[in-house]
């Protein structure tokens, strides 16, 4: 029998500065055994050390920095993702904070560490770009996490997340552009035009330009992210124009 306590959770959006906050609900349903292991070896992976430089200089051997670099690298945990449903509920912490509960769900729930995703995201690239597409994903990512980070109350918001946690996909396109000389220019989300019965689609739409000739025309990439479930799916295939 499963006896273990459930506690609930609070998720902030900024751990820096503490922007905004979630209370994630006990977990609840057959599940709710896995979804509270989950949170808790998220937790874990957050409160590991940050893996060890490359240019750490300390008083142990080769050897035993190696794998210590490797152990740290491994399960640290730098992102995650909790999807939820928001129950119309509020609970005011002991600083006055007020912040919205969420139902957690399992599917979905997911931690990693965001240079181990990149790694394995180009992995199967050739040599020669690998350090093209590693900067190139990183800045992709970094410009999600950080430039255009939101609640993710909203469809468009949610198609975006989405992008950025599905980062096999955005690394073929990513490919595709760079090898072409253009770098990332904007990312925007608009309604999908075209779409199935009873769904909620948004085209997620990566423009790119080449920085070392403005006469060139800029090249669009979009694909169709249906976000009508607890788990977003993509929608067909990924589309390329040139704009001007």
């Amino acid at each position: 029998m499963f006896s273990q306590s459930f506690r609930s959770w609070k998720f902030d959006l900024d751990v820096k500065y503490g922007a905004y906050s979630y209370l994630c609900d006990r977990p609840e349903g057959p599940y709710a055994n896995l979804i509270y292991d989950r949170l808790v070896s998220a937790l874990a992976g957050q409160l590991l050390q940050r893996p060890i430089p490359d240019n750490f200089v300390g008083g142990i051997n080769g050897d035993a920095y190696q794998q210590a670099r490797t152990t740290f690298s491994n399960n640290f945990v730098s992102r995650v993702s909790i999807p939820g449903y928001l129950t119309g509920k509020t609970i005011t912490l002991f600083s006055g904070q007020v912040v919205p509960v969420i139902t957690p769900q399992l599917r979905g729930l997911y931690a990693w560490h965001t240079e181990i995703l990149v790694e394995n995201a180009i992995a199967t690239a050739p040599e020669e770009e690998i350090t093209r597409l590693r900067d190139a994903l990183t800045g992709f990512l970094d410009r999600i996490f950080f430039d255009l980070r939101n609640l993710g109350t909203t469809s468009a918001d949610r198609a975006l997340n989405y992008a950025a946690t599905n980062a096999f996909q955005t690394t073929s396109v990513l490919r595709q552009a760079t090898g072409q000389g253009m770098q990332l220019d904007t990312i925007n989300v608009e309604r999908s035009p075209f779409c199935r019965m009873d769904s909620d689609c948004w085209d997620v739409r990566l423009t790119f330009f080449d920085p070392d000739n403005n006469r060139r025309a800029r090249r669009v990439y979009r694909f169709t992210i249906d976000v009508s479930d607890i788990m977003p799916v993509t929608v067909g295939d990924v589309r390329s124009w040139p704009i001007s």
